[in-house]
């Protein structure tokens, strides 16, 4: 048969991320490489008592099809925990905060659309969006996120017809940096968007993993008819779950919801109801702490583990305050594509940073997660990537002489 392709099936692409975790599956391989939340941070035992709960109470109905806005006790849950006044109306509950990235991208963009990303952003995001054609733009950023100065004239465009769709942002413990937007540049960042017309779309599913203090209020909380925010239960309680929302203006909602149901319908209900069930005792101010607490320790051996091992090495990394990873940016002449496979074969994976960008990337960087590998496994992997690198600047100096030597 003569399989012809759609113009938007030629936009899409393998994912970086999902490619390297089939390698992390080899047996011996620490991988410090995907996004993954710890599995000993699932409440097994609270979900067991949930599903037969419901099962028991209400089955007939938590297996039949529902609501596309989602489970309505949820979404009041929703709307409940976040720090602004929220109508449960405009919650939206989806298969995944990534399934929430589709919708805006469905209902905001069209081809050659400019939408603006930091540099460098959520790689999911550009996957996300990238089947609807747009023109994804690089916003300047630093180490508390997008420079309000390039915000502002990348979103104005060349012409009123070019301005920008929205921008997307993670200001907490961003995927991949591990960086946090700070009061002040939020509050810059607010304004400036407001002024220019700009819809943000705020994307926080790490927000709550925070380990000294809680990181400053949503952008959204300061301007919510400017904001569609995206959130997640998949790193406070399970991934496996596919459970994330949004929250809209009026404006947008109807137009989401629609999306949404030529996509699936509906969030599955049973998921949804075990989320409820499980969240109303107040389990959630219980659980977390006890995930913040494991993900600081391991945050602190990887920085120890790199502060030793990359010695004498010009790596620089940050020292993320919550969150699952951290960003390396690694010696004059490394290309940590190139690098991957070498690491493999010393049984440590990492996720090259290059593909996080929207123009040219990075060659230099690339993303460790501290989440998932155990303090012993983090201490064995970053000894055995610390010698991966050394081992690849001996053999470009070698290389380096080898073609002097030829010259002369």
């Amino acid at each position: 048969m003569n399989w012809k392709l759609a113009a938007r099936a030629e936009k899409m692409n393998p994912s970086v991320l999902r490619e390297i975790l089939k390698v992390t599956e080899r047996p011996g391989i620490i991988s410090l490489a995907g996004g993954l939340p710890s599995p000993q941070t699932f409440p097994i035992s609270a979900f067991a008592a949930a599903c037969a709960e419901i099962l028991e109470t209400d089955g007939q109905a938590a297996l039949q099809y529902a609501a596309s806005e989602g489970y309505g006790p949820l979404r009041q849950a929703v709307a409940d925990m976040l720090p602004w006044n929220v109508d449960p109306a405009q919650v939206l509950i989806t298969t995944g905060s990534q399934q929430g990235l589709d919708l805006v991208a469905k209902v905001l963009l069209d081809p050659g659309s400019r939408v603006l990303v930091e540099t460098p952003t959520y790689l999911g995001a550009l996957q996300a969006f990238g089947p609807m054609e747009p023109t994804p733009v690089a916003v300047a950023s630093d180490d508390e996120g997008v420079i309000v100065d390039d915000l502002v004239a990348q979103a104005r465009g060349k012409s009123p017809a070019d301005a920008a769709r929205f921008v997307y942002l993670l200001p907490n413990f961003q995927n991949p940096t591990g960086r946090t937007m700070t009061e002040a540049r939020r509050a810059a960042v607010s304004a400036a968007a407001a002024a220019a017309g700009l819809p943000i779309v705020e994307d926080n599913p790490y927000g709550e993993l925070w380990f000294d203090e809680a990181p400053p209020l949503p952008l959204t909380a300061r301007n919510p008819e400017g904001c569609i925010y995206l959130g997640s239960f998949s790193k406070v309680l399970a991934p496996g779950l596919r459970l994330g929302f949004l929250v809209a203006p009026k404006a947008v909602y109807p137009k989401l919801l629609q999306a949404k149901q030529a996509v699936d319908l509906h969030t599955p209900i049973f998921t949804q109801r075990m989320v409820s069930t499980v969240m109303k005792d107040g389990f959630l101010e219980r659980h977390v702490p006890t995930i913040r607490a494991l993900y600081k320790r391991q945050r602190d051996a990887m920085v120890a583990a790199l502060q030793r091992e990359m010695k004498g090495l010009d790596v620089k990394f940050n020292v993320p305050v919550g969150g699952m990873f951290l960003w390396l940016r690694m010696p004059e002449g490394i290309d940590t594509v190139a690098l991957l496979p070498k690491a493999v074969e010393r049984n440590v994976a990492f996720v090259p940073g290059a593909p996080f960008y929207a123009g040219e990337g990075d060659p230099r960087t690339m993303r460790l997660s501290f989440v998932t590998a155990s303090v012993e496994q983090i201490d064995i992997g970053i000894a055995a990537l610390a010698a991966t690198v050394r081992e690849q600047l001996a053999h470009d100096a070698a290389a380096r002489v080898q073609h002097e030597l030829a010259e002369n």
